[in-house]
């Protein structure tokens, strides 16, 4: 009797372990499979891009067209214009979606980090802002866009001379220091949003109305800022690190949802109107000159100043 109750013992321990392991694969599988029905399935923002593309076409694509329907002499010109002001608006709101958008992102900045790139985005704006004031107070005098700095008319008969110099660094800090203190940030955070924008393929989703409905005029507004602005090469660079994102994350069996989709395609289409753009002003000899070197992206002000503006006062 001993005996058998000893080996049945040892066999109940040699038992167990398998039973137990067993048990556990059984358990933690059921387990896995609830915590997948239990997971949420990723929600279009809409709230963050509605008030994303609003910002963008009044208080950005606005201020030329306000400038355009307004009569030049409807305010002071020592005083802000409904432009500048529209410019204000766009100064204190672009930092705000900025941060909304880094807060509902899984990837996000050391906090010296995210102060840092807040302040840049307050300063380029600021710089842009006081250029861009400046500029539309000389195309009321008679500058022309499409012409460099010293070859404008205006600017040959400024006394004294040295005070060409001064305009040359306005809009050095315009162009240059401004839109990289404005842009770098702004296409950090839509990449670092981006990269959240993945899920299972169980979860995976497909745009909704709403998104289609945003697809257009947040792609005309990447249009705009490319051309406007001349930021293809940082926006090729950001497009070019989002399609890479995508590959990496297929292989992890990652698929994007609506969020990722809607930015994916907006890029997409906005490099499509870019190179429409740019094929139909190819041919255009004054603005070959003024557009130098490999990269020709016409600005659409100066294109309306070119043509637009001078075929009005036919």
């Amino acid at each position: 009797m001993t005996l058998r109750t000893d080996t049945k013992t040892s066999t109940r321990k040699r038992e167990n372990p398998a039973l137990r392991a067993a048990a556990f694969m059984c358990s933690r599988s059921a387990g896995s499979t609830q915590v997948e029905a239990v997971l949420p399935r990723p929600r279009f923002h809409l709230d963050l891009w509605l008030s994303f593309t609003f910002q963008n076409w009044i208080l950005d694509v606005g201020r030329p067209v306000v400038m355009l329907v307004l009569p030049a002499d409807w305010l002071p010109l020592q005083h802000p214009g409904v432009a500048d002001h529209l410019h204000f608006l766009y100064n204190v709101t672009a930092p705000l979606i900025l941060l909304k958008m880094l807060e509902r992102s899984p990837w996000m900045l050391p906090g010296l980090a995210v102060r840092l790139g807040i302040i840049a985005v307050s300063m380029g704006t600021t710089l842009h802002l006081v250029a861009d004031s400046i500029t539309r107070r000389l195309l009321l005098i008679g500058y022309q866009l499409h012409l460099p700095v010293r070859e404008n008319p205006i600017m040959r008969n400024l006394k004294p001379s040295a005070l060409v110099d001064v305009f040359e660094l306005l809009f050095h800090y315009d162009d240059t220091v401004g839109h990289m203190m404005w842009y770098v940030p702004f296409f950090l955070v839509l990449v670092l949003f981006f990269n959240g924008c993945f899920s299972r393929r169980e979860q995976e989703e497909r745009m909704p109305p709403s998104a289609w409905m945003l697809l257009a005029p947040n792609a005309a507004y990447y249009w705009y800022l490319i051309t406007e602005g001349q930021t293809f090469i940082l926006f090729t660079f950001t497009f070019f690190a989002m399609t890479t994102t995508v590959m990496h994350q297929r292989r992890r069996g990652l698929f994007l949802n609506s969020d990722g989709l809607f930015m994916f395609y907006s890029f997409s289409a906005a490099l499509i109107l870019v190179a429409i753009w740019v094929a139909c002003l190819w041919n255009d000899s004054i603005l070959r000159t003024t557009v130098p070197g490999l990269i020709y992206i016409p600005r659409p002000c100066t294109v309306y100043t070119l043509h637009l503006h001078q075929m009005s006062h036919i």
